[in-house]
């Protein structure tokens, strides 16, 4: 078991510090980096330790932008090189033509994937495509996303994917024979999330095992709870009261309090980013999911049984139109 950091110490900006060498001169994209985000935080703390370029990807180029400025604005990141990039993972058409896009950049490689982006909770909708919005975005989009910029990624000496997931994975696992929640009719707002949570967890699993001889690493994290982003901006306390009331039916509260909001500050959350994406002290565990900065063994049957990942797989190929054999 690897123990790099303990969860008193497990900082992004102290990591970053410890892995200077190993982010210099990296492409890196990240999705999901609107102001006051995790994603967002998370290149804003490594863009001080001279990547070579850093993609910045997310649905409003406006919110993109102003990540951009804020990189450019601080002295120890201004010479950073930046592009942004429109990404909306509730439409597959975006997503290729996003694609298309990455694929025509001159640079030779991208030597990181960071999905971060994601939605959480809120009343039943759907991406374009008609898939339930958190795992169509969460897990579908990324899935298209990332395996169609798959050459990009292979061109590179060590490439890395992270998967931002989180113990919300607890609350569901993937409704393989119903992800819609018959079209909304029995849908609850945190069992999609959990669906959603436990498919980025399969999915790095899935990326490791066909990607691995390659020279792929994948990972899955949980970033810990932090309150103020733009994940969820209209949950409120009834919705962490039917959190909570998922958790008693599940058999999730322990000693009367739930594990999941154990409160983190921005930088402590974004710590988990920054070693799933440059650690090498974990490439002996590729697949993994990480937690408060190490490799963790909390992860519910549901997230991480072999044949879902390749069940995951599937219907993932099946919902977007297309195989992606390696």
């Amino acid at each position: 078991m690897v123990t790099p950091y303990n969860r008193q110490n497990s900082l992004a900006s102290s990591i970053a510090n410890d892995l200077d060498e190993y982010i210099a001169n990296k492409v890196v994209l990240t999705t999901g980096v609107s102001p006051n985000g995790l994603g967002a935080h998370f290149v804003e703390t490594i863009a001080k330790h001279r990547p070579a370029l850093l993609i910045l990807a997310g649905r409003s180029q406006s919110k993109v932008q102003a990540t951009a400025d804020k990189i450019k604005s601080d002295p120890a990141s201004a010479n950073v090189a930046t592009r942004i990039l429109v990404l909306d993972l509730a439409s597959q058409s975006q997503i290729r033509d996003a694609a298309k896009e990455v694929l025509s950049y001159p640079e030779p490689a991208i030597d990181v994937v960071v999905n971060s982006a994601g939605v959480m909770a809120g009343p039943y909708a759907t991406t374009k495509e008609g898939l339930e919005l958190q795992f169509g975005s969460n897990h579908i989009g990324h899935f298209l996303f990332t395996n169609l910029i798959m050459p990009k990624i292979l061109a590179s000496k060590s490439p890395r994917i992270v998967n931002v997931s989180s113990d919300g994975h607890r609350l569901g696992p993937v409704r393989f024979d119903d992800w819609n929640f018959q079209d909304g009719k029995v849908y609850n707002q945190w069992k999609g999330y959990g669906q959603s949570k436990t498919a980025n967890i399969l999915f790095s699993k899935g990326l490791a095992k066909k990607l691995g001889s390659k020279g792929l690493h994948s990972y899955s994290l949980h970033p810990g709870v932090v309150f103020g982003t733009s994940l969820a901006p209209g949950v409120g306390d009834a919705d962490f009261k039917e959190l909570r009331a998922l958790d008693i039916e599940l058999g999730e509260v322990k000693g009367g309090e739930e594990h999941f909001l154990d409160i983190k500050s921005m930088d402590e959350c974004a710590a988990t980013h920054v070693v799933a994406a440059f650690d090498p002290r974990i490439d002996a565990y590729n697949g993994a999911y990480l937690e408060d900065g190490n490799i963790s063994s909390d992860i519910r049957p549901t997230a991480s049984n072999p044949d879902d990942v390749d069940k995951l797989w599937d219907l993932s190929e099946r919902l977007v139109g297309q195989k992606f054999e390696y």
